[in-house]
């Protein structure tokens, strides 16, 4: 009886690790690697706009497909990732009522990966991507600064 809980208890833990883990991508930017998740505690998916316009949008899928609209307004599907460690954990950069992250990207059909910093600003409940484009939210809890996660 003792060994059958001892089991299940295995089991729970070993499932619990398991899904509680990170999914990473490796990448290669001139010749160094650099690691992605679409995980960082952050409620990243969404679409981004330009403050005032309807288009050009970048819509993020939490799966870490998308599609980037060029300026031209013809769309791309893409992939995504935020720069983390090895082991998963994001990096970012801690300013004054802000954090920002690595985002790579790469268009379908390019073999080239691009990045550029992706901002939240947790105060004003925003996150920008690429400079211009902005995701706001509505709810002052949906974004945590990283030290509270």
């Amino acid at each position: 009886m003792k060994s059958l809980k001892l089991l299940f208890l295995t089991l729970f833990i070993g499932a619990a690790q398991l899904h509680a883990q990170a999914k990473i991508e490796s990448i290669t930017y001139k010749y160094h690697p650099h690691f992605m998740t679409t995980d960082i505690g952050q409620p990243v998916a969404g679409t981004y706009l330009i403050e005032g316009k309807k288009q050009p949008i970048i819509q993020i899928n939490a799966d870490g497909t998308g599609v980037f609209q060029l300026e031209n307004l013809s769309k791309k599907e893409m992939v995504w990732g935020i720069e983390c460690s090895d082991e998963g954990i994001p990096i970012y950069k801690e300013g004054y009522n802000s954090s920002s992250y690595t985002f790579w990207y790469k268009l379908k059909g390019s073999g080239e990966w691009l990045y550029t910093q992706f901002l939240i600003l947790p105060t004003k409940k925003k996150m920008y991507l690429l400079g211009d484009r902005v995701k706001d939210y509505g709810d002052p809890n949906e974004v945590k600064t990283p030290a509270s996660n």
